[in-house]
């Protein structure tokens, strides 16, 4: 429906998402056009999800492992989600 939205930024998509909940709260928007605001809002909400779910999987987590000879060496491991 949106099409443009998936081609924005998380921090662009926030901005657009603060305006328009600011827009929404003032009351002085026809419902027409409040409808359609909120339908808005809902899929840039949907898309900074999208956005913050694909980042946290390409986080990695640095931890100590045990080498053979007895010392210690650093390894990347998955992000987990606890």
């Amino acid at each position: 429906m949106f099409e443009d939205i998936k081609n924005l930024g998380f921090e662009e998509s926030m901005a657009e998402l603060d305006s328009i909940i600011k827009k929404m709260e003032c009351g002085d928007v026809k419902l027409s056009e409040s409808v359609g605001l909120y339908e808005r809002g809902i899929a840039l909400k949907n898309h900074c999800e999208k956005i913050l779910k694909e980042a946290k999987l390409k986080i990695e987590k640095i931890q100590l492992k045990p080498t053979p000879d007895g010392g210690q060496d650093f390894e990347t491991v998955p992000f987990d989600e606890k």
